[in-house]
């Protein structure tokens, strides 16, 4: 039953692999909405309280979205192979056209989630009437009761905590804030929208690739990466069954264990950090004498065979 269970994930994963990026940002998008919903339903209590509404509404929007975008960051492999770029070649090999194809695709995916969270919470409307309540115009409501606290009396509106005279008050002011914001929530949404219409299309009128060898270079790096990862961590156990057998005389290992490493035969046991350098960063789509190189691994075989002939 756990082999069939492991299978089946491995097979989920396999398959969200394959698919466009679309499915990957689409099931960020689902899970930043759900995270959101709980978040208002559960979590979120305006102070009704002048400042503090404002400071509470907009850190409500903005500090989660900042977070994800961090995060969005901080889990995109492409983040770590520009840092290893400049670190090791000092992004000399880096044409300011492929920096910023590559940069936006690592901002590209790390903003789905905050613009999610910022465009649920506009549509949603609690932060920013929570934010906006207490700058309300009085003179913008008929019959409004004079007061000489009125910061004081608008904050309060949200959680509808005011005095009799000023109760009738509530529902058109949170009216009129949740306009205001769902307005703003459809025109981000908007405009991203666009934007990223726009990007796309200059993206594949910039290409010097078909749309078939594009869709064929991403199968390939995907491909590449999840076996290179696999392969990566059968190295790593077999140079680590090594060491363990040879400070303790054995090594414990189970039968799948036992059956996966007997296949390592004629495993490079070290492999120099000079190797890792060369298949490590950032690379563009080059071709040498009309053949394809689609990634620094790609690079590195081709050399490395026409070194040994």
């Amino acid at each position: 039953m756990a082999s069939l269970i492991s299978e089946n994930f491995k097979f989920i994963a396999l398959f969200f692999r394959s698919k466009d990026v679309m499915i990957f940002n689409g099931l960020i998008g689902l899970g930043t909405v759900a995270s959101q919903t709980a978040y208002n339903i559960f979590a979120f209590n305006c102070p009704c309280s002048p400042m503090k509404n404002y400071l509470y509404g907009l850190a409500a929007i903005g500090v989660p979205a900042l977070a994800f975008f961090v995060i969005g960051l901080s889990l995109n492999r492409n983040t770590w192979d520009v840092v290893s770029e400049c670190r090791t070649r000092k992004c000399r090999k880096l044409s300011v056209t492929a920096a910023f194809a590559l940069l936006g695709s690592i901002v590209g995916r790390a903003v789905v989630a905050p613009i999610t969270w910022s465009v649920i919470s506009l549509l949603r409307g609690e932060a920013y009437v929570c934010a906006f309540s207490e700058f309300v115009d009085p003179s913008s409501l008929d019959n409004f009761p004079p007061t000489k606290k009125i910061p004081e009396i608008m904050a309060r509106f949200p959680c509808k905590d005011v005095p009799a005279p000023f109760m009738n008050y509530s529902r058109v002011i949170e009216r009129q804030l949740q306009y205001e914001s769902q307005l703003l929530g459809w025109l981000l949404v908007g405009i991203i929208s666009l934007t990223v219409f726009l990007l796309l299309c200059l993206k594949h009128c910039c290409s010097t690739l078909g749309y078939q060898q594009e869709a064929y270079w991403s199968q390939y790096r995907s491909s590449e990466q999840a076996l290179f990862q696999r392969t990566a961590e059968v190295h790593a156990k077999y140079n680590a069954v090594e060491c363990v057998k040879s400070f303790f005389g054995f090594v414990a290992l189970e039968n799948q264990e036992k059956e996966l490493l007997e296949t390592c035969q004629g495993i490079k046991n070290v492999i120099p950090r000079m190797e890792w350098n060369r298949v490590t960063g950032v690379y563009m789509y080059r071709e040498i004498g009309d053949t394809p190189l689609y990634s620094r691994l790609n690079k590195w075989d081709m050399y490395t065979k026409e070194l040994s002939v």
